[in-house]
């Protein structure tokens, strides 16, 4: 195949569905004259507060791929931008959603972000991306089908404010996991009111920084939204929960302790089963005692 071809195979007989992207292989890992998100730089010859741009290396084709950046401060991040700031990022994220969500060629739009080069972030400067999906792919299709919603367990809650709350899930593959979800059911980011976004903004910081203060300082971690799909209204009126989707956010990072990795092991990948040394119970103690 081409190197600027993607193309999309399924497992026979997983059905696990992979895009081959040969033109990826060429993406530089770490930019080789300067930052190219500061003012100045390649993605950002002009000042600006907050920036979308379509990705320059997409794993799909269409414009369907976006980069973010959050501030033009290169040294800041999520966790520590200003309440203006913020504010504007979660604006420009349900802008961006509302525009390619109303593509016919886009049934999911995907907001997620690596941050740290051990989750495989290539560009120090505080970034995310969003994909824009002709498909809901399966893990969010089979989280609407079981109808999520957040988990009421107080034992595994971290801290609920604003009408928001942060809770560690009971099962995750994931040494560190935590969910942050309106208590009342909204739909997705573009549904929110502004009320809801500036909860959203303070819940989805503090959390954050306790994660930063219970690993002593800047951790790896990668995030991402779920919300309903996209899908026109007309398609999507009865299929698999959409219609009852409650937005919620998953932060996860590969540290199990300050600076220590935790790796999946050849028996976890073989068999779809993982080996946690972390209490989920534990952990959400942990992250309650980690306030500000």
């Amino acid at each position: 195949m081409e190197d600027s071809v993607s193309e999309i195979r399924v497992d026979p007989w997983l059905g696990t569905m992979v895009h081959v992207v040969a033109s990826r292989q060429n993406r530089p890992n770490l930019p080789s004259a300067g930052c190219p998100f500061c003012v100045g730089g390649l993605e950002a010859p002009e000042p600006y507060t907050v920036k979308s741009i379509a990705n320059r290396w997409p794993p799909m084709p269409s414009e369907r791929c976006e980069v973010v950046m959050y501030t033009s401060d290169h040294d800041a991040r999520l966790a520590t931008l200003p309440a203006t700031q913020l504010s504007a990022l979660i604006d420009l994220w349900a802008q961006r959603t509302e525009a390619l969500g109303a593509r016919h060629d886009v049934d999911y739009v995907l907001i997620f972000e690596n941050s740290g080069r051990e989750v495989g972030a290539t560009i120090d400067h505080p970034h995310g991306q969003i994909y824009a999906f002709d498909h809901v792919p399966d893990r969010p299709a089979r989280r609407l089908a079981a109808g999520w919603k957040p988990d009421p367990t107080t034992d595994r809650l971290i801290v609920q404010r604003d009408g928001w709350a942060a809770t560690v899930p009971s099962s995750s593959p994931y040494p560190l996991a935590i969910e942050i979800a309106p208590i009342e059911r909204v739909p997705d980011l573009v549904s929110m009111n502004v009320e809801q976004r500036a909860g959203f903004g303070v819940i989805l910081q503090d959390v954050l920084s306790r994660i930063e203060r219970l690993h002593d300082g800047p951790t790896p971690t990668m995030m991402w939204f779920n919300q309903r799909p996209t899908v026109i209204a007309t398609r999507a009126r009865d299929v698999d929960g959409y219609a009852d989707a409650w937005f919620n956010v998953e932060i996860v990072s590969p540290w199990r302790a300050p600076g220590v990795m935790r790796y999946i092991a050849a028996a976890e990948v073989a068999t779809g089963e993982y080996f946690i040394p972390v209490v989920p119970e534990q952990l959400a103690s942990r992250l309650r005692d980690a306030s500000r």
